[in-house]
């Protein structure tokens, strides 16, 4: 029997990165079958101009880039916050076994919110789903973030 390990932490490290960058601080990580990170990123959609520069994107880029391949079976994405639509897509594409997350996103969320992508037909990969793993914190990060811009 294997343990539980979570790796909110290093996702919550990599949200505050992102936000001390002037990103939306949203963090994640991919981790490996056998238990070894195999990629960490923070959002970057500022920085890179690039809309697509979401911290789970990234992520699974860095990920799929080390394994040699476009699909990711087995491998555990940690994330902060709700996957948005394109980010829950990409998450069905690389195959990613477990998905945890943070935060709930109501407004823009694409997995328990709005588009819900892995309940649609044409979903073909459906990852379990694990919600409200360092929530809190993930709440309080992005309310603090938003609130100095307001």
């Amino acid at each position: 029997m294997s343990l539980f390990t979570s790796h909110m932490a290093l996702a919550l490290a990599e949200a505050r990165a992102a936000a001390d960058r002037g990103e939306v601080p949203v963090g994640a990580v991919v981790v490996a079958p056998d238990g070894r990170v195999a990629a960490a990123a923070g959002n970057r959609t500022r920085e890179l101009a690039d809309p697509t520069a979401h911290a789970e994107i990234l992520a699974i880029r860095e990920a799929c880039r080390a394994a040699g391949s476009e699909r990711l079976p087995g491998h555990d994405l940690w994330v902060t916050l709700e996957p948005c639509p394109m980010c829950a897509a990409a998450i069905s594409a690389a195959r990613i076994g477990r998905l945890y997350y943070g935060a709930s996103d109501v407004r823009m969320g694409g997995v328990e919110h709005g588009a819900r992508v892995f309940e649609h037909p044409q979903c073909h990969h459906r990852p379990q789903v694990y919600d409200g793993l360092g929530a809190d914190q993930a709440r309080a990060l992005l309310k603090g973030f938003f609130q100095t811009r307001r």
